[in-house]
């Protein structure tokens, strides 16, 4: 039988922030652990957007707890603040969703002068994470949306941000997806080897048809005949969040052909994905760039 909304386990006495979460893969993923019992919280960078996906929620659940929190993954300072508050807060979360992307934008820089994609797809969640560290609860998971397109991507360390090269959107766009890869990997061999209970797993939503695209002409074109709908991509990510025999570092996408279409299954993280070496220099740089660390080890 295939995976789908009825394999996801109560969620009842859970929390969990999905970033991104007001629109497409982010908005059904919530919505779906607030069906399923999970206190929410939705982290997304524009309050009107935000409220108006915590109504769409709530008129189909009413008795869900679902709340919106502001959070500006192209801005650190955005990051830190929202760290601040959830930590005076000091309620432990059991579900991070690292959700929120930019998908080959024209060329644009975030509050502190990163390649955008580079910026909120990886450094923005690194340091979020790190950020959230002291709420994850015993056993909590942190779950990381990478795509397809890690397959195209590569660590240019000496050019991060497309500066000496000139930018290129897809290339760009596959570094940060890449950079989500090995960021599974590097934390998930951390929380190890510091002796702690919570685990990382990751998903990728294969073809979804979803706002991320309206700036890629051709995928916004062929959306219509190939893509699947939103909810449906979102079940890698809730498989991710909630299969509780999913193992570390565990990755989900469709079962369908090239994992374009269907259900989610175990697939695995690309070599260059699992590169310990890349792993552990990016995850330096990030700390050296976001002014974030996590000591764990």
């Amino acid at each position: 039988m295939s995976w789908n909304f009825e394999n996801i386990p109560d969620q009842s006495g859970r929390t969990a922030i999905v970033t991104g979460s007001n629109t497409g893969i982010g908005f059904e993923t919530a919505k779906a652990l607030a069906l399923k019992g999970a206190e929410v919280i939705l982290a997304c960078r524009t309050p009107a957007k935000g409220l108006d996906a915590v109504q769409r929620i709530q008129a189909e659940s009413p008795n869900s707890t679902v709340r919106f929190e502001q959070l500006d993954l192209s801005d650190l300072d955005n990051v830190s603040a929202f760290g601040e508050r959830l930590n005076v807060a000091g309620k432990p979360i059991d579900l991070l969703i690292l959700n929120a992307g930019v998908m080959v934008p024209p060329e644009s820089k975030t509050a502190q002068g990163f390649e955008l994609q580079f910026g909120v797809n990886h450094l923005g969640h690194f340091a979020l994470t790190g950020h959230m560290l002291p709420l994850l609860s015993e056993g909590a998971r942190v779950v990381v949306v990478s795509s397809t397109a890690a397959t195209q991507g590569a660590m240019n360390f000496e050019d991060l941000n497309f500066e000496k090269r000139g930018y290129k959107p897809w290339p760009a766009y596959g570094q940060s997806k890449l950079a989500n890869q090995l960021f599974v990997t590097e934390l998930q061999r951390q929380l190890q080897a510091a002796g702690k209970s919570q685990k990382v797993t990751a998903a990728h939503p294969g073809w979804t048809s979803t706002d991320l695209q309206r700036t890629s002409g051709v995928f916004a074109f062929f959306n219509p005949f190939f893509a699947m709908k939103a909810p449906k991509g979102a079940l890698p990510t809730l498989r991710a969040a909630t299969d509780p025999d999913a193992s570390p570092a565990a990755y989900f996408g469709p079962d369908g052909f090239m994992q374009m279409r269907g259900f989610p299954t175990q697939v695995p993280l690309l070599d260059k994905g699992k590169d310990p070496q890349v792993a552990r220099k990016l995850w330096e740089v990030s700390e050296s760039l976001t002014q974030v660390r996590y000591g764990l080890v």
